[in-house]
């Protein structure tokens, strides 16, 4: 259930290496209109990622200002502890985050979503299980998973969650997709059985939210008290 990493994920990736020079660096992401590029080893391993924010340490923490009476704002002086070490960086190596937050090829495409928000970051190295890099995910990518069809979220509801996944009758439940709202009706058995049909409904991909308009014959809620 559910889409991987491994199906949104780009798997052409621009990268560098630890001594790749500054001015290269900021060509790469010029150039390929990226924000931030894996850095690799000699052996595809990630061991950190240089982004924008990183080459642009040079210029804010630049001596000259300081000479001014120039003090960068508190914000970024907590947010990036190190920056004036790496305004002093000229290759990847100096320059990078490290270590890099990857997210395992096999991981479930929300799992992504939640260490980019964690982190505060826009993309993340895709590695398999030897911590190679096999591509990058991006908010774009995970957005993409909100233009799924309806008719294509109606199916893999129908078919793997009602008819795979849950283990109680759900034979009497209606579904419609409409803009990627899922509205389940009809009858199940239990109360209970309603709640966790909504929830594991709304880990699909692709589902903007779920209208719950289910009945039920009995009442179990006391039950779980």
């Amino acid at each position: 259930m559910g889409m991987t990493v491994e199906n949104v994920m780009t798997s052409k990736v621009v990268s560098v290496t630890a001594t790749t020079p500054f001015k290269e660096l900021a060509e790469t992401l010029v150039s390929n209109d990226v924000s931030a590029v894996p850095v690799l080893d000699d052996d595809n391993h990630v061991i950190g990622v240089v982004s924008e924010a990183d080459l642009l340490c040079k210029e804010e923490f630049r001596e000259q200002f300081y000479g001014e009476g120039y003090r960068p704002p508190l914000r970024t002086r907590l947010r990036h502890p190190k920056s004036r070490m790496k305004a002093r960086g000229d290759t990847a190596a100096n320059l990078m985050t490290s270590p890099a937050i990857t997210v395992p090829l096999e991981a479930p495409a929300v799992v992504a979503a939640r260490l980019m928000e964690a982190h505060d970051v826009k993309r993340l190295p895709v590695i398999d299980y030897n911590g190679r890099l096999q591509g990058i995910i991006s908010r774009c990518d995970l957005v993409k998973l909100f233009l799924r069809g309806d008719e294509e979220i109606a199916a893999e509801v129908r078919d793997d969650i009602l008819g795979r996944t849950l283990w109680f009758d759900t034979s009497g439940v209606t579904v419609s997709v409409n803009e990627g709202v899922v509205t389940l009706s009809g009858r199940i058995e239990r109360r209970a059985e309603a709640a966790i049909t909504v929830r594991v409904v709304g880990n699909v991909n692709g589902i903007v939210s779920v209208a719950d308009e289910l009945a039920w014959k009995i009442d179990d809620s006391a039950w779980q008290a």
